[in-house]
Parts: structure tokens; C-alpha cells; sequence
């Protein structure tokens, strides 16, 4: 894979939860997300659905992942 196919490789922001074991399923990832406790490059995001690029920092439950 190249550089830029890299950096146009997305994961949506629930599968991004459970991969990463913060959840333990769409349902926990769905409340968490819609409650307002997830971050998504410093803003709170909403949007479960939220399609996540390499580089993004995801903050939740006092926890900083980078997208990898």
C-alpha cells in the first residue's frame, strides 16, 4: 500500500470503539457516542457513523487513540 492509499483508508467511528476494545459492542459504542463522550480531533462527535481517516486522534473515557 502506498502512501496515499494509506491516508484514504477510513473506519466509521463505532467500528473504530470496538476494534481499539473500548467497547464491547455497537450498542455500548452507539450510547457512548450519542451521550456526547466522544472526541474526535478535540470536537465531541455525535455521529457513529463518523468515517475516521489515518491521523485522527479519538479521545473517550479518559483515553487518546490515533487512528493507525
Amino acid at each position: 500500500m502506498n502512501k496515499q492509499e494509506s491516508e484514504s483508508v477510513v473506519i466509521r467511528l463505532d467500528d473504530f470503539l470496538k476494534h481499539e476494545g473500548i467497547v464491547g459492542t455497537g450498542g455500548e459504542a452507539k450510547v457512548r457516542i450519542q451521550s456526547g463522550e466522544v472526541r474526535v480531533n478535540g470536537d465531541v462527535e455525535i455521529r457513529r457513523r463518523k468515517q475516521l481517516s489515518v491521523g485522527d486522534v479519538v479521545e473517550v473515557l479518559g483515553e487518546t487513540l490515533t487512528v493507525g
